[in-house]
């Protein structure tokens, strides 16, 4: 039953840094940042696809951004420029995108490396630290980005940050089993906790079936001890902090594109 203790307390949006209060804006204002972002999420995807090649196997991430990297991947593939690409992707969604561009599928099973894996994400710093899990697919992207040679994350610049947790918050992905108990040992770590919801007055839940807690930590500190914590934690089936697991980003601003590389020292 959705824990009507636990339900959301205000009117929340669900966006790339996580759940964010909903501020009213003019229809055309609205329009108009919403143009922008996505011209700015196409322009980092598109250059991430570059780095794709004929007879690779690709991951295919969840999300606004990387929806743009599969549409282009299906785009070459049409025109010939691509040939030989198999995608591993990283939600059910995904699935049914990439079958709809033309992009033939593998699994894991079938080829345990990837290549390249293009995806998006919440949050990231010039470490190329990231907390991802805003579209609800954080486990099966972290066990393709864990399989994959090359991990390039696009953005667009407001999602760049000093430290993990400052705009974004922590998803958590737990069992329904003692989901309650999982609840109150966040909070023992200092998380503001609130379970997500599927917009129908219903808990929602992952390809796995299991439910998401987005944790408000602040600025984390150490990302590395908090994640130790959560990962020792039964119960606790994946969280949304990428460490140590990407190796370029793409960054789209008004100033153009970047290109951030693992060792960068600022964004």
């Amino acid at each position: 039953m959705w824990p009507t203790k636990y339900a959301l307390p205000q009117v929340l949006r669900l966006s790339g840094a996580g759940l964010e209060p909903a501020v009213p804006q003019t229809r055309e204002s609205e329009s108009a940042v919403e143009a922008e972002i996505a011209r700015l999420k196409r322009q980092a995807a598109e250059r991430a696809v570059e780095f794709v090649e004929s007879g690779m196997v690709v991951g295919l991430g969840h999300g606004t951004t990387a929806l743009f990297a599969i549409r282009r991947i299906g785009e070459l593939l049409r025109k010939g420029q691509l040939r030989d690409i198999l995608g591993v992707p990283c939600a059910i969604p995904v699935t049914a995108e990439a079958q709809r561009v033309g992009i033939p599928l593998t699994t894991l099973e079938e080829h345990p490396v990837v290549d390249l894996t293009i995806d998006g994400a919440d949050e990231v710093t010039a470490a190329l630290e990231a907390i991802k899990g805003g579209g609800g697919a954080l486990l099966h992207e972290k066990i393709v980005a864990q399989a994959s040679r090359r991990e390039i994350i696009v953005v667009d610049d407001r999602k760049l940050t000093p430290v993990l947790g400052t705009r974004a918050t922590v998803p958590v992905e737990v069992l329904s089993f003692g989901w309650r108990s999982q609840l109150a040992y966040l909070e023992s770590l200092g998380a503001r906790v609130t379970v997500r919801g599927s917009g129908d007055g219903r808990p929602f839940r992952t390809d796995e079936g299991n439910l998401v807690l987005d944790c408000q930590f602040g600025p984390i500190a150490e990302p590395t001890k908090l994640a130790a914590q959560l990962e020792a934690r039964a119960g606790v089936v994946g969280h949304g902090m990428f460490l140590g697991l990407i190796t370029d980003a793409i960054v789209a601003g008004a100033g153009g594109l970047r290109h951030l590389k693992r060792g960068d020292l600022r964004a």
